[in-house]
């Protein structure tokens, strides 16, 4: 009994090692060579995509702006700035928009309006920013609730930039152009709005207060230069 139960055990160990070997085998290929890694695959999706990993698994599909700078806005900043690896291509990498509400210290129902406004134009629910430090002269307190904020990326960046650039800059009045005195010196680029009704989803008739808001593009530009030509590739229109 004991060597039958010997045999089956080596049996069993030799099918296993077999199972193994064999797998073993098979994920180095047919060469020998190893598969991609998990890094090597990402790298190659996101040249593909222009920075973006999964651009569908969000959205369900490619935005106008996206596939436009992957056909276009690529290859043209490649010819302008020389570069030699796609990855060194600049790209956005997010959008943040800031709206302050001075009021909110006397009436917290003037931020919950601005959230509400703020929703309506990024597509996505803003969170609240409070106060850092007490200030006495403003009637502010530490930790009070003093505006909001919204950080876009992946489809809902670029389809925030496609309605800022067809629709929106072209219905501020006397418009003549974005100074282009917004850089910080690392690829990064801020504006600023004086009214949130240029946005058509905001409904004229139902707001109480006209208020401004802060638009910072956050890019993977290491220069000014190429931050700007980014931009620019994306019909921001800069006055200077």
């Amino acid at each position: 009994m004991s060597g039958t139960k010997k045999s089956g055990g080596a049996k069993s160990g030799a099918k296993s090692g077999g199972k193994s070997g064999a797998k073993a085998a098979g994920g180095r290929g047919a060469q020998g060579a190893p598969p991609p890694g998990r890094e090597e695959r990402r790298a190659a999706r996101m040249q593909e995509t222009g920075g973006v990993a999964d651009p569908k698994a969000s959205s369900g599909e490619m935005t106008r702006f996206h596939k436009r700078y992957i056909d276009e806005v690529r290859e043209k900043l490649r010819a302008e700035f020389g570069y030699t690896n796609p990855m060194q291509v600049p790209r956005l990498e997010k959008i943040v928009i800031n709206m302050g509400v001075g009021e909110a210290t006397g009436d917290q129902k003037k931020l919950d309006a601005a959230v509400t406004e703020l929703t309506l134009i990024a597509a996505q629910k803003p969170v609240k920013t409070v106060a850092k430090k007490a200030i006495a002269g403003f009637k502010i307190r530490k930790g009070l609730p003093i505006g909001c904020k919204v950080t876009l990326r992946k489809s809902r960046m670029y389809e925030f930039m496609d309605r800022l650039v067809t629709i929106a800059l072209p219905r501020v009045r006397d418009f003549r152009g974005i100074q282009g005195k917004g850089f910080d010196g690392r690829g990064n680029f801020a504006m600023g709005l004086k009214e949130q009704i240029i946005f058509p989803e905001i409904n004229y008739d139902r707001v109480e207060d006209v208020r401004g808001m802060d638009i910072q593009f956050v890019t993977t530009a290491k220069t000014d230069a190429e931050a700007k030509a980014l931009l620019k590739a994306f019909d921001l229109p800069f006055a200077n």
